[in-house]
């Protein structure tokens, strides 16, 4: 199983929830009818993204939205990751991505783990940890195809965490994410690439669809880059489904040709974990 297709879907966020989980499965039916085999949603794919949304739209997982992921993966026997959605636990709200397998059960549950905390004089202010707490534990899933590590947005900023992944065998990276017009088009694409070259891994980024009118006006276009540092395909700002096939033997070329990952000098340095 050297080739898989994935698929990220762009999905238009409106003010009601229900409408928000309904058409994103409707969409996951599609890309499964389409070949794909691991399928993504978008970071706040059920709600609108802001602070004073989060409290409102978020809810227990398992639960409503997530059950309908379930469901779906399972309907169409797919890895579905569902890009994220406000989570409350134990009085505290988090910015949650839950991941699904083909036979419906709950692989993984990644809370974002770096909070979009923000200040751009004259552009864009933003703070989640006004509303969110961070997520405390890495993230990955196994496929028959390749290991997955997850990220959340703003999580793609610290390289430090790609390189785990990559470090525990991870091939693909995904990250739902939802940037905005100043920080997308400065360095959406740049990190995706930079995190792919890094570490010679597929990065992947799923994104909401934009909205003009949004309170929060995100970036779009979803991204996929290979190992090289090439971008495979990327979206416009509509609302759609970005297909790529994941090709697992370019990533062993690549890794074969620049074999930087076997020549780290690890008695120089070190990149370590300070949890499990």
């Amino acid at each position: 199983m050297a080739t898989f297709r994935l698929a990220l879907i762009q999905l238009h966020v409106s003010s009601i929830k229900s409408d928000n989980v309904s058409r994103a499965c409707s969409l996951v039916r599609e890309a499964a009818k389409q070949g794909a085999k691991v399928v993504s949603l978008p970071e706040c794919f059920n709600s609108p993204y802001g602070t004073n949304y989060f409290p409102e739209y978020a809810e227990k997982i398992p639960g409503e939205s997530t059950q309908k992921l379930s469901e779906v993966a399972k309907e169409n026997n797919i890895y579905l990751i569902g890009g994220s959605i406000p989570e409350e636990d134990a009085g505290k709200l988090y910015n949650t991505c839950a991941v699904f397998g083909p036979d419906g059960s709950l692989l993984v549950k990644h809370r974002k783990i770096h909070l979009f905390d923000i200040d751009v004089p004259g552009k864009i202010t933003f703070q989640e940890s006004k509303t969110l707490s961070p997520g405390d534990s890495l993230s990955t899933f196994d496929t028959p195809y390749c290991r997955v590590g997850l990220g959340i947005c703003y999580d793609m900023r610290f390289a430090e965490l790609a390189q785990i992944y990559s470090q525990r065998g991870c091939q693909l990276l995904v990250y739902p994410g939802a940037f905005n017009l100043t920080t997308g088009p400065a360095h959406w694409e740049l990190l995706q690439r930079a995190r792919a070259v890094d570490n010679q891994v597929y990065v992947a980024t799923a994104s909401p669809a934009r909205d003009d009118k949004a309170s929060y006006v995100v970036w779009g276009h979803s991204t996929v880059v290979d190992p090289w540092g090439q971008v495979l395909t990327k979206a416009g700002t509509e609302e759609m489904i970005l297909y790529s096939d994941i090709d697992l033997k370019r990533l062993a070329e690549v890794r074969q040709q620049i074999p930087i990952l076997k020549q780290k000098r690890a008695d120089l340095y070190a990149v370590e974990t300070k949890k499990p």
